[in-house]
């Protein structure tokens, strides 16, 4: 596999996927996304298809968004078990799959797909990660903590978000730059689940943000915020102290601005790399219907080599 290319490209998938099929092993697992490059998803699915000596591997495939149709449609030709779907995807695959279970409908995106017998099952997998990671990190079950979701209303944060009300969580606030965003998810939940959630505005300036957040026990950054080199924190300073938990799903490598500041005031934080574990060992799952090799994928997936 150290000979294959870095990023395969949807056409690849065309006319039964002969490029892909060629590969020694064969690809019959991928990630779509774009851009996808950077994915590490790549190293810790490996380990474990080596680990449990399935005879396929995992690659990283480059999808636009006009290609993504194409592409989810050429998977069961292709001889694809199964894919990972990243940015921009998650929200578009919904429609584009032939099921999708009743926890991807509720949060609204779809990041894992199983091909089964020619059809497309869609799943998301973020938020069980994102509360399996909760537990492993700070000891405590998601359903005892009282949370607030900075980005709750998009993308993982909404997975996040439902998550958190499945598990039973006793508060859940969700602070939004777009207010409206997080009040129509807030009326939308209610409509769905007869479920409560509180929506204000992410704004350094509102005395809603100061406020809320002295009344929860965890903080959960799930904008994009740290990602980049630089990027400031979501939080003004001062916010922050020993009592709380925060949780940054920015899995970046480094530390980022939003965990330095919990670093100062004292709180237990981490980062988004369990959560990209646990989301990752919870595809595996899906696709073999047996149990993944977790602390295979841990170390593969800390490792800075390797595909």
């Amino acid at each position: 596999m150290s000979d294959a290319p870095e990023v395969y490209a949807a056409a690849d998938l065309a006319q039964g996927g002969e490029v892909l099929r060629s590969l020694n092993p064969p690809a019959r697992f991928a990630i779509f996304g774009d851009p996808i490059a950077h994915s590490a998803s790549p190293r810790m699915q490996n380990a474990a298809l080596q680990e449990k000596q399935h005879p396929f591997q995992y690659v990283r495939i480059h999808v636009t968004p006009p290609e993504l149709k194409n592409a989810l449609g050429e998977l069961a030709a292709a001889d694809f078990l199964g894919i990972n779907i990243t940015i921009p995807h998650k929200h578009e695959a919904v429609s584009l799959v032939d099921e999708v279970s009743k926890e991807a409908l509720l949060m609204g995106a779809i990041n894992t797909v199983a091909v089964r017998e020619g059809r497309l099952h869609g799943f998301n997998t973020d938020g069980p990660g994102f509360a399996t990671a909760i537990r492993e990190e700070f000891g405590r079950p998601l359903g005892e903590l009282r949370v607030l979701i900075l980005g709750g209303a998009g993308g993982a944060g909404r997975a996040i978000t439902i998550q958190c009300l499945l598990e039973g969580s006793p508060r859940v606030i969700i602070a939004n730059r777009n207010l409206e965003k997080g009040n129509a998810l807030a009326r939308e939940i209610h409509g769905c689940l007869g479920k409560e959630i509180s929506s204000i505005s992410l704004d350094a300036k509102a005395e809603d943000l100061a406020k809320n957040v002295s009344s929860v026990d965890l903080i959960v950054n799930a904008t994009p915020l740290g990602m980049s080199h630089g990027d400031h924190s979501p939080l003004p300073d001062h916010l922050l102290t020993s009592a709380h938990l925060v949780y940054d799903t920015v899995y970046s490598g480094g530390t980022t601005t939003l965990l330095k500041q919990a670093e100062q005031a004292g709180a237990e934080s981490a980062d988004g790399f369990s959560m990209l574990l646990h989301q990752g060992a919870k595809a595996f799952e899906i696709w073999f219907n047996e149990t993944a090799p977790l602390e295979v994928m841990r170390s593969a997936l800390k490792s800075p080599t390797g595909s």
